[in-house]
């Protein structure tokens, strides 16, 4: 059943009140979807074709608000939580993006979606990217932000960067010493992995803390990362069958952050790529530079419509 994003704000959790996010328009609304073993917190606006945004980790679907916004008078906007995140189900497992790929064929299934359009970030762009492989003729257009893709590309000389410790972090051990201080531990990514700090504001910080302390989310998150090795296992299982994705791809990397990799590590993948920078901006390019995220993406989907 559908209800209005303000209670689903206030089941969230119990923070204060200055802890929000940009609120979505009011014409948009939620529901929990049950599909794939879980249920997925989905939230609808807007009219015309299909956009699917992904979020990441540190983020929930609510980082998109702004982009959503910019979309809706002439998009369908669909905006889930991923799998174990944010307001969706915490399930035993099921973390591997493959699986979350299904977790969205339900969403769109049961929203009665086939043709769509996807813009995704962070580990966002694994679940898209897997969405893509199994549903390469229902995807228009996909755009993809600042973050690798696990066994694709340049995936090895990215790991070894001394940033990206965390991809090995997960654990009881791990989950005993971030209870609690779960704020202290999502600091670190939303500092380092900024051009400015600044810009990932108090209240954003709070917010999102607060939804990922809630019981089962740090488990959830380490979760995400702790696939990765089956993640880069079926990658490049589809990549050695000669399959690449032919529908029109921009890959955008913050100018801070992973700039023009991100074009490299699609033209492994993909035949039809577009390159850009979303300019003075790190990873948290929603938060850092929403103007210029959007300058960037929306021209992109609305090309050959």
């Amino acid at each position: 059943m559908f209800r209005s994003l303000a209670m689903a704000a206030a089941l969230c959790v119990a923070a204060p009140a200055v802890a929000q996010v940009p609120p979505f328009p009011a014409a948009f609304k939620a529901q929990d979807i049950k599909t794939n073993g879980t249920t997925i917190h989905v939230r609808v606006g807007g009219h015309g074709p299909a956009v699917l945004l992904l979020h990441g980790y540190g983020e929930t679907g609510d980082m998109w608000a702004p982009l959503a916004a910019a979309l809706d008078d002439d998009h369908t906007v669909i905006v889930p939580d991923l799998r174990g995140m944010g307001l969706s189900a915490h399930p035993a497992g099921g973390f591997d993006k493959m699986n979350q790929g299904r977790d969205m064929q339900g969403v769109l299934t049961a929203l009665g979606v086939q043709k769509f359009d996807m813009v995704t970030h962070d580990i966002g762009n694994m679940v898209g990217f897997a969405l893509a492989t199994q549903l390469p003729d229902r995807v228009g257009h996909f755009v993809l932000i600042d973050a690798p893709l696990p066994g694709v590309g340049p995936w090895e000389e990215i790991l070894k960067n001394p940033l990206l410790w965390h991809f090995r972090f997960g654990g009881p051990d791990m989950e005993r010493l971030v209870a609690g201080r779960e704020r202290i531990y999502l600091d670190r990514f939303w500092n380092e992995f900024s051009a400015n700090p600044t810009r990932f504001d108090e209240r954003s910080r709070q917010h999102y803390a607060a939804l990922y302390a809630r019981p089962g989310g740090m488990h959830s998150g380490f979760a995400q990362f702790a696939a990765f090795d089956q993640d880069v296992s079926d990658n490049r299982a589809w990549l050695a069958t000669g399959a690449r994705l032919n529908m029109p791809v921009l890959a955008l990397g913050g100018e801070k952050s992973f700039g023009l990799t991100m074009a490299v590590v699609m033209r492994a993948a993909a035949t039809n790529v577009t390159e850009g920078v979303v300019p003075d901006s790190g990873h948290w390019i929603m938060e850092e530079n929403p103007a210029g995220t959007i300058a960037l993406v929306k021209p992109f989907l609305e090309n050959g419509r």
